[in-house]
């Protein structure tokens, strides 16, 4: 499958680029310049790991994405939790490295854990998820060995079963339908991704907010992974920062996609869905404003608290945490202000922060 880019309709297209260009400059200009802007960007990793969800048809609580990520869980995370904070981590791996990185095949590779094929003949070992596979070079020459064993636990299981075993038929190899559901044999990832990162060269000539809807549109289209589709995101918000449209940090891009409609994102027309991916940034960066004056204002407003303290105190510790982190709990307060969680209580019924579970056990506050 191929992604064609055809005639765009630059008529319906100019409107949302512009508004999109002019409000990921001024989002960009305010995290690079406010006194937030640090709390900002890890509060936005949670938020956007969160609506990627969302986007895809999961929940994740935030509560539980948070207390994971702060080795803290109240209960067994679901399999849908450990994908929220897979999203969370690769956010933070693409924010340490240089602009760009994650749009390459390396970066692209290494992110969704898929090893780069190599070009040597020599004995390689590969490993997929929680198992190894060990592939040999000269793998023709234990064939008759290999089909000898088989037949040998083939006779087994025949027995076990309590059936007499079969001396003339040989037993047809059985058809691993649970490797079948996890994985398309026929889907070659390699190949997809190298279309979407041809892709990716051919639109460097357009508007980077254009370019960028463009990648992100193929990346549907194309769905080069198979388990990791939510890895277009980040390679789209990386793609945006490479192209020093937003340099401060990586954009929220599914809080944006979260806000358009479903029938936009997914309709038929091509320009449709450009035209609903770039509103798409436009909503992300206007969020991202909004969070800013929130956060700001908070801070003014717990700095407060700490008119008049010793010069060692823990306040200082607990506001940093609580500007980071949608929601805190006294053992993260605690941790982070290397005190007892008594003392964390203390510090938090001094700030006046908001509570936001309204139980006993395993309250948690925070800024909203």
């Amino acid at each position: 499958m191929v992604y064609e880019i055809g005639n765009l309709n630059f008529e319906a297209l100019l409107g949302p680029i512009a508004a999109a260009e002019d409000a990921l400059a001024r989002l960009d200009e305010r995290v690079a310049r406010s006194e937030v802007g640090q709390g900002f960007i890890e509060r936005a990793d949670f938020f956007e790991s969160i609506s990627s969800m969302w986007v895809a048809g999961e929940l994740v609580h935030l509560e539980d994405l948070v207390l994971h990520d702060a080795q803290m869980d109240v209960r067994a995370p679901s399999h849908e939790l450990v994908i929220a904070h897979r999203i969370v981590r690769a956010r933070r791996r693409v924010s340490r490295n240089d602009p760009g990185w994650a749009v390459s095949r390396s970066g692209i590779m290494t992110l969704a854990g898929v090893p780069e094929e190599s070009s040597l003949e020599a004995e390689t070992a590969e490993t997929r998820g929680e198992g190894m596979e060990l592939d040999l070079v000269d793998h023709d020459a234990l064939l008759p060995e290999l089909a000898e064993i088989d037949e040998i636990l083939a006779r087994t299981k025949w027995l076990v079963a309590g059936n007499e075993p079969a001396q003339s038929a040989k037993r047809e190899p059985e058809l691993n339908v649970g490797e079948l559901l996890i994985r398309d044999p026929d889907w070659d990832e390699g190949e997809r991704i190298g279309e979407w990162l041809e892709l990716a060269n051919k639109v460097e000539r357009f508007p980077a907010t254009l370019a960028a809807a463009l990648l992100w549109d193929a990346w549907e289209q194309l769905e080069p992974l198979q388990r990791q589709h939510w890895l277009g995101q980040v390679l789209t918000s990386d793609f945006l920062r490479s192209r020093g449209k937003v340099r401060s940090h990586l954009l929220a891009y599914a809080m944006g996609l979260r806000d358009i409609p479903r029938e936009q994102r997914r309709a038929r027309d091509q320009t449709t869905r450009l035209v609903a991916f770039l509103d798409a940034m436009s909503a992300a960066a206007n969020s991202g404003l909004k969070e800013i004056d929130r956060l700001t204002l908070a801070k003014r407003q717990l700095d407060r608290r700490t008119v008049g303290k010793r010069s060692t105190s823990s306040l200082p510790d607990a506001i940093d945490l609580l500007l980071s982190r949608p929601i805190v709990s006294a053992h993260m307060v605690a941790k982070a202000a290397r005190i007892t969680p008594r003392g964390a209580l203390n510090l938090v019924g001094e700030l006046g922060v908001r509570e936001l579970t309204g139980r006993g056990r395993y309250r948690a506050w925070g800024i909203l």
